[in-house]
Parts: structure tokens; C-alpha cells; sequence
């Protein structure tokens, strides 16, 4: 589906939990020291990403989820811009996926049958739904109701579950390959013409 607009996505910087590797999801876990640098670093990055495709930063769109991580990297990144920029519109379907039962737990603490680690998964993992959570499918159906609210090029600070499910959407990414992908921080993943090129800060 080729039909989305240029888009410049981040990832959220890191936090204790992702450092933990604990299921984090729908809760709301600050960045840790290490994410604040990762974001700072990114909005040097997305100027110069911008300049270099003629992308104006004030007539064009910025979204984020409303989780605190993704909020405070946009807002990091947004400091490297010497410019007023419009304003940031949070956006609940760029929530990250609900892990239901598995939020706030390690992978060593869950049954066999509620948690696959990625790199383990089968491609039938896009359609699994935890407990009381969400599927990668629930995740790309709430972003193709966001791509019709898109005017044009935007940024977006998000999560790795929503980066996954917008790779499938745009890029046709395998369902296989996406469940099992490790989405990276510090980067600024660039989306134009249905393809998706990773910049590292």
C-alpha cells in the first residue's frame, strides 16, 4: 500500500524497562538517561534529515503518541530546531501495542503459551492477542484509520510495535519478518514512495 505520505518516524528512546527487556506496552515508563540522550541526538539528525529533502519543519505535521517516552523524544528532538514548529498532535492510535497480562512482567515470568520471544515468533504471532491485550493486526488497523486523517509529510515519535505494523503497511514488510524485527532507538526511520531507509543518529 503505497499511498502514504512521506513520513519521518522515531522510535522513543530508551527506557529501564526495554533495558530490562520487560513488557512495557500501554504503560506509561519514563525514558531513562541513556533514552534522553538517544532523543537528543535524533533532532540534530531529523534537521538534517529534512533539510536534505527539502522538507520545511513548519508546514508540515508532527505526531506522537501520548505515552510520556514518546512525548519527552519528540520534545527533545523538537529542541534542535531553532524555529517555531506547529504544534505536536498526540494521537492514541500511535500507542504502542497492548501486551495485556504480559505488561510489567519479564519474558522469564510468563507460560510458555502467553509470551514468544522476537526472533522465535512464527508468522502467525501477527494475529495473536494476549490476554486482555492487543494483536499487531489490531495495531495496523488503528494506523489505517490514522493514514486518513494525513495531509502530507509528517514526523512521528512512536513505539516499536507501531513502527513494525506502518513497515507492513507500507512496505508490504512479511508478517514473519516484522513479528520478529527489533525496531532501533536512536534512529529515524525515512518512508517515502513505499520503501523504508533507517538513519542512525
Amino acid at each position: 500500500m503505497n499511498d502514504w505520505p512521506q513520513i519521518f518516524f522515531s522510535r522513543h528512546g530508551e527506557t529501564s524497562w526495554n533495558l530490562e527487556k520487560r513488557y512495557q506496552g500501554s504503560l506509561d515508563i519514563p525514558l531513562n538517561a541513556t533514552g534522553q540522550g538517544q532523543a537528543d541526538a535524533c533532532g540534530p539528525l531529523l534537521l538534517d534529515m529534512l533539510a536534505k529533502n527539502d522538507v520545511d519543519p513548519s508546514k508540515i505535521d508532527w505526531f506522537a503518541s501520548p505515552l510520556s517516552r514518546a512525548s519527552e523524544t519528540m520534545q527533545r528532538m523538537r529542541a534542535a530546531f531553532d524555529l517555531d514548529l506547529p504544534v505536536i498532535k498526540f494521537d492514541d492510535r500511535l500507542r504502542e501495542i497492548s501486551f495485556g497480562i504480559m505488561e510489567g512482567k519479564l519474558h522469564a515470568e510468563l507460560d510458555k503459551d502467553v509470551g514468544v520471544l522476537a526472533g522465535k515468533r512464527k508468522a502467525g504471532y501477527w494475529d495473536y492477542c494476549p490476554p486482555k491485550g492487543e494483536s499487531y493486526q489490531d495495531v495496523a488497523d488503528r494506523l489505517l484509520s490514522f493514514r486518513q486523517d494525513l495531509n502530507g509529510t509528517c514526523v512521528i515519535v512512536a513505539h516499536g510495535g507501531v513502527l513494525r505494523a506502518m513497515r507492513h503497511l507500507i512496505e508490504d514488510a512479511p508478517k514473519l519478518e516484522m513479528v520478529n524485527w527489533p525496531p532501533p532507538q536512536g534512529a529515524v526511520a525515512h518512508f517515502n514512495d513505499g520503501k523504508m531507509k533507517l538513519h542512525f543518529a
